[in-house]
């Protein structure tokens, strides 16, 4: 990167004059038939210098602040060029529904979270448009990485067992992390050129300097600009590399640098702590299914609950009328017994019915996206659900791991294959 770049964009931080207009359109950089202008970068280094300052995170000089937002900004544009290229589209029900859900999630109408966008200064079309790019950058990740990753029952039960072994199986770490990224198939030269950066960085930190800044500063992670920030994880969910070293590190301590095929790292533990059981309430329960369709309307379908209701609460046997009237087939042989129902495993509509009722209670006729049910709780139990807890938490990890390594691999690759070209002019 040639030094007149750099001089030219340092002013987009807020503290800095503004440019003058015809500064304002000048263009940064070239990526594929795609470009960046020095009025996006400003945009741009102005919500990240926001964000660092709401985490807490000392910024960086301002020309290195510029050069990780420009290389964040030229990897989103590529992924953004392949995901037209392959017309991934996001259209504006499923924006909508994203924003909706997002204020929501702040306790926040859609108007409550466009008046916030714009107090803080921003527009919230632009905003909009950044959620719609996210994703489609998010879908492009699931078909060209996510879905090619797949996990086996062995390798659930080799990461458990190496957990066990370890004694790490409840253990939980908070990671900050710095990648010195190394080209795909790179010449010697340039392998070392990147070892003897590596070794600087950790020079500096080891004289003390902060593992946040420098992260952001110089890493080439896609989680740079926040700080190097692995959140809190098990050992699964880690990149292999990170999983080794982490039980081995004191708390604050950095690790020796460390070397895949991603390139050079160095990683610091925050934090440990224990993960905890899973303890969980079943319930054990039993249905009778009436179907609609054609012939039977819901009308029909909720009386003739109310009339099976009825016969029960006169003493009928419950487990006589579901085999006789029950549309579930596959419960009605059994007499509509469902067995030890765990949270969330069944559709909302009849979890709700279900976790309000008492054991023995029968339920009046409700519907779900099924049709019509009469429910009855025969008991409810503390279950010990830690085994499997521990396998399908082992999956997740296990995938995440994969796709993390696939993603990397996959986004040096798209970098490698553009054209990228820095543009400076004499008048910089």
């Amino acid at each position: 990167m040639k030094k007149h770049l750099w001089t030219l964009i340092i002013s987009v931080l807020a503290c800095i004059q503004p440019l003058q207009a015809e500064d304002l359109d000048r263009i940064v950089a070239v990526v594929n038939d795609d470009v960046i202008t020095l009025t996006a970068l400003r945009n741009e280094g102005r919500l990240v210098v926001e964000d660092l300052r709401r985490r807490n995170t000392r910024l960086p000089s301002s020309d290195v602040l510029l050069r990780q937002v420009l290389e964040r900004m030229i990897m989103d544009k590529l992924q953004l060029q392949m995901a037209e290229k392959t017309s991934i589209k996001v259209d504006d029900n499923t924006l909508n529904n994203t924003l909706r859900q997002m204020a929501a999630r702040n306790n926040l109408s859609l108007a409550d979270l466009r008046d916030d966008i714009e107090r803080g200064g921003e527009s919230f079309a632009r905003f909009r448009e950044d959620v719609r790019q996210q994703i489609q950058i998010k879908r492009l990740h699931q078909r060209y990485v996510n879905n090619k990753v797949n996990i086996t029952e062995r390798e659930i039960d080799n990461f458990l067992a190496n957990q066990a072994r370890q004694g790490e199986i409840r253990k939980e770490y908070h990671l900050l992390h710095i990648l010195i990224a190394v080209p795909e198939a790179a010449s010697p030269e340039i392998i070392a050129e990147k070892k003897a950066r590596a070794e600087n960085i950790q020079k500096q930190l080891s004289g003390g300097a902060d593992f946040k800044e420098t992260a952001v500063a110089y890493s080439d992670s896609r989680l740079a600009l926040e700080g190097g920030d692995l959140g809190w994880r098990v050992s699964g969910e880690m990149p292999t590399l990170f999983a080794e070293i982490a039980p081995q590190l004191n708390i604050g301590e950095t690790s020796a640098l460390l070397r895949n095929a991603s390139g050079f790292h160095l990683v610091k533990l925050e934090n440990k702590r224990d993960g905890e059981q899973s303890i969980i309430t079943q319930t054990q329960c039993r249905h009778i299914l009436l179907k609609t369709n054609e012939l039977v309307s819901d009308s029909m379908a909720e009386r003739r609950l109310w009339q099976l209701k009825e016969r029960i609460d006169s003493g009928q046997d419950f487990a006589a009328l579901a085999k006789a009237h029950s549309d579930d087939t596959g419960t009605a042989r059994a007499g509509g017994d469902l067995g030890w129902v765990s949270p969330d495993s069944m559709v909302p509509e009849f979890e709700e019915v279900m976790l309000d009722m008492a054991p023995q209670q029968l339920s009046a006729p409700f519907k779900s996206r099924y049709g019509w049910h009469i429910l009855q709780v025969q008991d409810r139990r503390k279950h010990d659900n830690t085994d499997q807890a521990r396998r399908s938490k082992a999956n997740r990890l296990l995938r995440q791991r994969k796709i993390e390594e696939e993603l990397q691999t996959w986004l040096r690759q798209l970098r490698d294959e553009a054209y990228v070209e820095y543009r400076v002019t004499d008048k910089s």
